[in-house]
């Protein structure tokens, strides 16, 4: 299993999203006042103004599906569907952070932090782990050939 290129691949993106739950996302400023934005939702000190539920909720199902295609290296084509899924849930995360910062606060600068550029890096990952995926099967397919 770890001796594999796309285990590598996929425990980086799972590592990269775990860290989405504790890094600042991004600094808004609404008339004057300077608001956070974290996973669990945008803060202004320790008193939460928007909820980040979905987002929670979000990360804790791709990282829970990051650790179910890890341990389903023997059924490589589950393994490709489960990470597609993976890539929408990613793309849909991505632009769930845009829609937080944005759409409750009318006139909000924001700042965008390094940590909000992770879940694409995610997506490249998952990707070339499904290459290296379908290259392990067309290999074990011509294989099976040859017997």
């Amino acid at each position: 299993m770890i001796q594999r290129i796309q285990t590598v691949y996929i425990l980086i993106a799972e590592v990269l999203i775990v860290t989405l739950f504790g890094l600042k996302l991004a600094d808004l400023s609404v008339n004057g006042e300077l608001l956070e934005f974290y996973a669990k939702g945008i803060m202004n000190g320790q008193e939460s103004v928007f909820n980040g539920l979905p987002i929670l909720i979000f990360i804790g199902l791709i990282t829970l599906l990051h650790v179910v295609i890890l341990f389903m290296y023997k059924k490589r084509v589950s393994q490709i569907r489960l990470l597609v899924f993976t890539i929408i849930l990613l793309l849909g995360l991505f632009g769930m952070f845009f829609y937080f910062a944005y759409a409750g606060f009318d006139g909000a600068q924001v700042a965008f932090k390094i940590p909000v550029a992770f879940p694409v890096v995610a997506v490249i990952l998952d990707w070339l782990a499904i290459r290296a995926i379908g290259k392990d099967e067309a290999l074990i397919r011509s294989l099976n050939r040859l017997r």
